[in-house]
């Protein structure tokens, strides 16, 4: 059998440029802000772009790219498929139209495997009623896919990293630890129920967890991906100029991740993603290897994950309830407040 993950660096998000170097090198381009019909650009690292329409609605733009995080050719471009549309739900958007981007390695796979990549992206988008309605393929040393998804939002309702209010809960909705499980699955440690799992996670679409949100006042949103839950809440909690509580022992985990952590399996890209929001993080919490563990947890880069869901804390608890029956395994995992004084917008306390 051919092993996809065998032609990936880094498997899934977890092969994003670093955070640190990302912020560097946007820091030396010109912004967009002279453009009138720019709703959300990239100042506050939102997941997607919205600009003016020709019509009532927004249009949310996004692109997403990665490499192989499982070996089943399908399986992978449903996950990044369903990664790509991810964008659109964060920003409060209903994904319509995408392009499939493919770089394939066609001296080293067969051209079978780029149609059965391109068969599970577009199987995905179909669920999500996306067209897949064109696409550009290079060839290249390594495997990678994905597509640039065009969806639309009514501008009064576009959630994004700068609306964010102190008081709120805020709600994860997938579990944790798919970049610990890509480690298990590149070093074939991983059990056979542990990937499916994975891959069941990655493939459900982020549809369900933004209506849930809808009808319990979200306000802000992101989702869950290479930054690890700490980067990207990072990116929200300066956007709105805000702290943050985070209560470890509430975060999900996929089966396996524990046992996979105490063996030591974690992505580089997890690990840079801890150095990054280190400066902003207090560990109000005993020591020992559980607080590792879930400290490391909490800034896994993640493929595919879930949202974080900014609403008023009062509805937290019904909101859990209401994802849960759709079979999300949904948890309160943090709650927003203003910065205390000398805090920077971005702290987070880690308390258990």
């Amino acid at each position: 059998m051919i092993r996809l993950t065998e032609f990936a660096r880094g498997g899934g998000c977890a092969a994003k440029m670093k955070q640190k170097d990302l912020v560097q090198v946007l820091a030396q381009v010109d912004d967009c802000t002279t453009y009138p019909d720019v709703i959300v650009d990239r100042d506050h690292g939102d997941d997607a772009a919205v600009v003016g329409g020709t019509g009532p609605s927004a249009l949310v733009l996004t692109a997403d790219v990665i490499a192989p995080i499982v070996d089943d050719p399908e399986a992978f471009g449903a996950i990044a498929a369903t990664n790509a549309m991810s964008d659109v739900w964060a920003m409060g958007g209903t994904p319509r139209f995408a392009i499939a981007l493919a770089f394939f390695p066609d001296e080293q796979l067969p051209l079978e495997v780029l149609s059965a990549v391109l068969r599970g992206g577009a199987a995905a988008a179909a669920r999500a009623g996306v067209a897949v309605v064109g696409g550009h393929t290079v060839r290249d040393p390594e495997l990678k896919y994905g597509l640039s998804v065009t969806g639309e939002v009514d501008p009064a309702a576009v959630l994004s990293n700068r609306t964010a209010r102190a008081g709120q809960a805020v709600v994860l909705t997938k579990a944790l630890g798919t970049g610990v499980l890509s480690q298990a699955i590149k070093k074939q440690v991983a059990t056979g129920d542990e990937i499916a799992a994975a891959i069941a996670s990655m493939t459900t679409l982020n549809q369900g967890g933004l209506a849930v949100g809808r009808r319990f006042g979200v306000t802000a949103c992101t989702d869950v991906t290479g930054f690890g839950l700490l980067g990207h809440l990072r990116n929200l909690l300066r956007g709105s100029g805000l702290a943050a509580t985070v209560e470890l022992d509430a975060l999900p985990a996929l089966p396996g991740v524990r046992r996979h952590l105490a063996a030591g399996l974690l992505p580089g890209g997890s690990r840079a993603n801890r150095e990054f929001v280190a400066p902003l993080v207090q560990v109000d919490a005993p020591g020992g290897d559980e607080t590792e563990a879930l400290h490391a947890l909490a800034t896994d880069a993640q493929t595919s994950g879930g949202l974080l869901l900014c609403l008023p804390d009062g509805a937290a608890a019904e909101a859990v309830a209401a994802l849960r029956e759709l079979g999300l395994p949904a948890a309160r995992v943090a709650s927003l407040r203003a910065p205390a004084a000398g805090e920077p917008a971005g702290a987070m306390r880690l308390t258990r």
